[in-house]
């Protein structure tokens, strides 16, 4: 996993580099702006990511014009990648976003297995994807690509409902149990709210059966005192409706979490949950991974 230690995504000296694998669909393209606006703030690159999987065919039924198929299909999907090409480059001029540098790859085979081998090829710092279902989230956590691909990268990625039109970031919510990897992830959340000019809303809901404890709560508060952070601990035992209701109430754009448990985001975006917060809970998740 992810050593926050070591790993700086946001290193001053380099330029950073995003994965933004698209079929561009609508939902691909509503997430591109937000790419965009991305690499504007952490001074960063796209390279774009197209992939395609070809049909498996017997080679005993076709001995003749076997490899012809498939060099017709890979020229199809190469005449529909450099078609598409240029309507992003125009969305990017659209918003004023021209000048950021983008790169492109086709590849042939898996989605998420090419994504975890660009990531590790291409030194990728943060992956941003496009989700889509009745519930963005819902989609994103319940088995979806993009979740798929959560399991798959050690990189944090950043993921876009269909819904989640791009506005200017003011608020940033941070889910924490006061745990030292939450610490080193907070660190990378505040560098981006710092650069956005955002404030950063802090979460941690203590439950009945919490063990973080009054001093290390006030151990963060000194160490973050003088960052744009704030921290609510709210107690209740439905912590899924908790985080929710904070997303209403602080007017949160973006949430960050990190990922510990796949079956607990499965609780919190279930469908039954989140269509109580139809208003707010299609905004963008920034998953980072667990040490």
């Amino acid at each position: 996993m992810i050593n926050f230690e070591v790993y700086n995504p946001l290193n001053e000296n380099i330029m950073k580099k995003i994965l933004f694998p698209t079929d561009f669909s609508e939902v691909a393209n509503n997430a591109f702006v937000h790419a965009l606006e991305l690499a504007k703030v952490i001074n960063g690159e796209l390279i774009l990511l197209h992939t395609f999987e070809l049909p498996i065919l017997d080679n005993q039924y076709f001995p003749e014009n076997y490899f012809m198929i498939f060099e017709s299909l890979q020229l199809a999907q190469f005449d529909m990648f450099k078609d598409e090409i240029p309507k992003l480059r125009a969305i990017a001029e659209q918003h004023k976003l021209g000048n950021i540098k983008l790169n492109h790859k086709l590849m042939d085979g898996d989605l998420v297995s090419n994504i975890k081998k660009t990531v590790k090829d291409e030194q990728i710092d943060f992956v941003v994807m496009g989700t889509s279902g009745a519930s963005g989230w819902e989609s994103f956590f319940l088995g979806s690509n993009t979740g798929s691909v959560v399991s798959a990268v050690s990189v944090p990625l950043l993921s876009v409902p269909l819904e989640a039109k791009y506005t200017k970031i003011e608020n940033i919510g941070f889910t924490t149990r006061f745990r030292d990897k939450d610490k080193e992830a907070l660190k990378i959340v505040l560098k981006i709210a710092k650069k956005t000019h955002a404030t950063v809303k802090c979460l941690y809901v203590k439950t009945t059966n919490s063990d973080v404890n009054e001093v290390t709560v006030n151990q963060w508060k000194k160490e973050f005192e003088n960052e744009p952070v704030q921290f609510s601990i709210i107690r209740s035992d439905d912590v899924e409706f908790t985080i929710l209701d904070f997303i209403s109430h602080k007017n949160i754009d973006v949430l960050a979490m990190v990922t510990y448990k796949k079956t607990f985001f499965t609780r919190l975006f279930s469908k039954s949950l989140t269509k109580q917060f139809s208003n707010h809970s299609s905004i963008p998740i920034l998953a980072l991974h667990d040490i």
